[in-house]
């Protein structure tokens, strides 16, 4: 229900090239106009610009500067799935940036940095006061203007090979369905179904362009459904009422299993130019394997084994490993209880207090690059060594953990079938632990079936419930599927914080905000800047059926108290002062059946295996 922070900027173009210059296989050449392309989207950003300092001097009206951000970012689509493929730190950072604040780090600390480019236009133009903003205005239009040049020179020397076209169209795909019919890009016009429509028409046009593919799969199976597609997208002008799963299963889907049909056809390789943490193998956004968990982990695949699985899981369940004896991993993760506790904060290992926050859940834990609320840590491997040496945790250190162990003759005999000779050390440990927890992998819910078309059982309550998910109550903005997490796609490489204004109790008549600083005070120098008060890293939705209470102090006990929070508009909603909440403060307007129906299809997340 949050906007998304973007990328890190990278100012230098030369570091941006420099990134895919080394990225070079063998394939067929594409034949792309991509200059005529990309000069059409920069002679939109002209005009923009034009009619952006005309309306600064009050000289024209502020639907025409709509019109003319409308006609900019319809050009912008019909070369952005290549860019965002060549070139996805520049678009993120100068051309398409998500409108929040960021922070650029800079050795041991943090810049402030706005927010530039079309999102950022979009939610400025088409706001009630955009009349107030008019020097801004203009000057982010000369911004676009100036980087859109600065880019070209790049395309018009630029080789393009059928192996990258055809994955670039994939993750296009992705993108599409996962932020752009979802409108992440488009805050303020909701213009997310017709752009949506040029972009689908881009790749289209493109791949009608390659002799190649004439006599293939794409003439009689491809080409046809994307044109479909486009119709379908034309045709449906209301964003909020727009069938968003029906899409999902007639032609996301579809497509992206035939395009990958396709590279097998011919033999292309599914050439990803920078790291993703997607299976570019896989044939669904819905499949178990969509994603690759040893991507996020120290853990390699070959490493893994069902032996090394069986003694992580009885590490997990040991109470022997804590200070105490009395406490395991499984205290706070209860498999009954999707891998939570079921309290507001956990209970600490002293009798009557608890931890600082509430217990996430472990299932599809693995799918992350920062753990914990305040993302304090970078690997699985590191979020076990925190809760270790935890004084309200574990309250121990690995060298008393390693020691129990070598003493112990079941563990040195496990440890020894596994690794061979020598001692067991943090190494074998951490891998043994992080092999059990990879495993709690959860993408086999009622939902899950249904996408997939391995069942029809999915009640037209939780069918509503999901196309307000991803569209009118703007949940999927920040809850990117398919983990329904902060986890950013396509790249599925980075995950993201957001601020909410969390009630310190949702039953008090005075509001107050939660008071916990989160990743402003997590231990990283460079991230104890002001817009990460009060943030806190974006769980995952799968099973939180089971996971209440809910936010990271456990103060709201139902789902439907948490969804009426957001409903509000948040802590700012609630006419509180939340500086930078990146949730939108309007109010939703959600009816009781809406919201309702939302609740039914995050039940319907809930993976029965659990």
């Amino acid at each position: 229900m949050l906007r998304q922070k973007p990328l890190l900027a990278v100012t230098a173009l030369a570091l941006f090239l420099l990134s895919f210059s080394s990225y070079n296989r063998p394939s067929a050449t594409a034949r792309i106009d991509a200059q005529a392309l990309y000069a059409s989207f920069a002679a939109e950003a002209d005009t923009l610009l034009v009619v952006s300092e005309a309306y600064q001097k009050l000289q024209n009206s502020q639907s025409s500067l709509k019109k003319a951000l409308s006609e900019t970012r319809l050009a912008y689509k019909q070369i952005s799935f290549l860019l965002e493929y060549y070139y996805p730190a520049f678009t993120e950072a100068h051309l398409n940036g998500a409108p929040l604040l960021h922070a650029e780090k800079y050795s041991t600390h943090s810049l402030v940095k706005p927010p530039k480019g079309l999102q950022v236009l979009d939610e400025m133009i088409f706001a009630e006061d955009a009349a107030q903003q008019r020097s801004e205005i203009a000057i982010l239009c000369r911004e676009l203007a100036n980087k859109c040049r600065e880019l070209q020179p790049e395309l018009n020397r630029k080789t393009f090979l059928l192996e990258e076209v055809v994955e670039a169209c994939r993750m296009e795909l992705i993108r599409l369905f996962s932020m752009g019919i979802a409108g992440f890009d488009t805050p303020g016009s909701a213009n997310a179904l017709p752009e949506a429509a040029s972009a689908i028409d881009a790749m289209k046009t493109v791949l009608d362009g390659q002799a190649i593919l004439q006599g293939t799969r794409y003439a009689d199976r491809i080409a046809p459904l994307l044109e479909s597609a486009r119709q379908q997208l034309l045709a449906s002008p209301d964003f909020d009422t727009f069938d968003r799963l029906a899409f999902l299963k007639a032609y996301i889907n579809p497509l992206y299993q035939q395009l990958g049909h396709l590279q097998s056809d011919l033999g292309l390789e599914a050439a990803v130019p920078f790291p993703t943490g997607r299976n570019a193998q896989s044939a669904n956004l819905f499949a178990p394997d969509f994603l690759d968990p040893y991507f996020y982990t120290e853990l390699q695949r070959q490493e893994d084994n069902a032996s090394l699985r069986t003694l992580g899981r009885q590490l997990f369940y040991d109470e022997r490993l804590s200070r105490s004896g009395d406490i395991s991993c499984a205290t706070c993760h209860k498999p009954e209880l999707a891998f939570t506790d079921g309290q507001p904060k956990s209970d600490s290992n002293v009798k009557g207090e608890t931890v600082l926050r509430n217990a996430p859940t472990l299932l599809n834990a693995v799918y992350a690059d920062r753990f914990f609320y305040d993302m304090r840590a970078f690997t699985l491997e590191q979020q076990a060594e925190h809760v270790i040496y935890n004084t309200d945790e574990f309250n121990t250190e690995y060298e008393a953990i390693l020691s129990f162990l070598n003493k112990d003759k079941g563990y040195a005999r496990q440890f020894k079938a596994i690794f061979g000779r020598g001692r067991i050390n943090r190494d074998r440990f951490a891998k043994a632990l992080s092999s059990y927890v990879l495993s709690l992998q959860s993408f086999d819910s009622p939902f899950d079936q249904y996408v997939r078309g391995e069942t029809t059982a999915l009640s037209d309550e939780a069918k509503l419930g999901f196309n307000l998910f991803m569209g009118k109550a703007a949940c999927g903005t920040c809850h990117f599927p398919p983990t329904f997490s902060g986890l950013m796609p396509p790249y599925y490489t980075k995950n993201e914080s957001e601020i909410l204004g969390v009630l310190q109790s949702p039953y008090s008549l005075q509001k107050k905000a939660d008071p916990d600083p989160g990743r402003q005070n997590n231990g990283l120098h460079y991230e104890d800047v002001w817009i990460y008060g009060q943030s806190f890293r974006t769980p995952g939705l799968r099973n939180v059926e089971k996971t209440a209470p809910y936010f990271h102090n456990g103060a709201y006990p139902t789902l439907e108290m948490a969804l009426e929070f957001y409903n509000h508009g948040g802590g700012a909603g609630l006419g509180l002062d939340v500086p930078n909440q990146t949730l939108p403060p309007d109010a939703l307007g959600l009816s009781p059946k809406e919201k309702g129906a939302i609740v039914a299809f995050l039940k319907s997340l809930t993976d029965v295996k659990y």
